[in-house]
């Protein structure tokens, strides 16, 4: 196989990982605190004194949509959205890991918790409390959680440091090679959920152009294969 042939097959190889991610985009559209996400394609190449330089596709940066997604009010007391750039923590069996994903509810022992379980934590990175006897739970926009009328703690809202060190590890959860700050800037709004901020629309048409190009190029795989096999059998043929 020539070089046309490996660079279109290292293009073939980032158009699928493309597809899953689209795929991926679409079937998380109706999910709440869910990030869109998009692959970054970029050239490599490999070049020898007195070779023919070799120009591959390589598609392993991903990269996620910190866009706002529609807030949708529920009424619910437990349920939390954020208006800015700031994430929620909680803490999981693999460390602490940030989140856009408000559906909260609180566990036997009084936590708040996630839809998984998983506790959420407040300003000082504690796990928050909400006592089961609670007439009355409020959030204030900083995060401060009043509990008939008696502040008891702040939700804590965190950001990475430097964006590019976040990493995501399901549909909502982020992990942060890094460290994290505060993120005084962002609002919490009670009764509230951040949708998915997935433009489904632009994402069905970008599945449309890839699976164009997609097979465009396994055409074009296809004829290089024959004219190969065709100039094999020429050289069987004259010798």
């Amino acid at each position: 196989m020539g070089v046309t042939g490996y660079t279109t097959l290292s293009r073939q190889s980032g158009l699928m990982r493309e597809m899953r991610v689209v795929a991926n985009n679409i079937a998380n559209a109706a999910t709440t605190g869910y990030r869109s996400e998009g692959l970054i394609f970029s050239e490599f190449i490999q070049s020898a004194p007195g070779q023919e330089s070799l120009s591959m596709a390589r598609a392993n940066i991903r990269n996620t949509s910190l866009a706002q997604g529609q807030l949708t009010q529920t009424g619910g007391d437990l349920d939390l959205a954020l208006e800015g750039d700031g994430y929620f923590m909680v803490e999981t069996p693999m460390g602490e890991r940030l989140t856009r994903s408000g559906t909260f509810s609180t566990n036997a022992a009084g936590d708040l918790v996630t839809m998984d379980g998983y506790r959420v934590l407040d300003a000082g990175r504690a796990p928050m409390f909400v006592p089961g006897d609670a007439k009355s739970v409020k959030f204030g926009a900083d995060g401060t959680l009043s509990v008939d009328g008696r502040a008891l703690g702040q939700i804590g809202i965190f950001k990475p440091e430097q964006t590019h060190q976040m990493v995501r590890e399901d549909g909502v959860m982020f992990r942060v090679d890094g460290e994290v700050e505060a993120a005084f800037e962002t609002r919490v709004l009670q009764g509230f959920l951040e949708g998915s901020n997935v433009n489904a629309i632009s994402e069905v048409a970008r599945m449309v152009e890839i699976q164009r190009a997609y097979e465009m190029g396994q055409s074009f795989l296809e004829t290089e294969d024959q004219r190969v096999r065709d100039a094999i059998k020429k050289l069987i043929k004259t010798t």
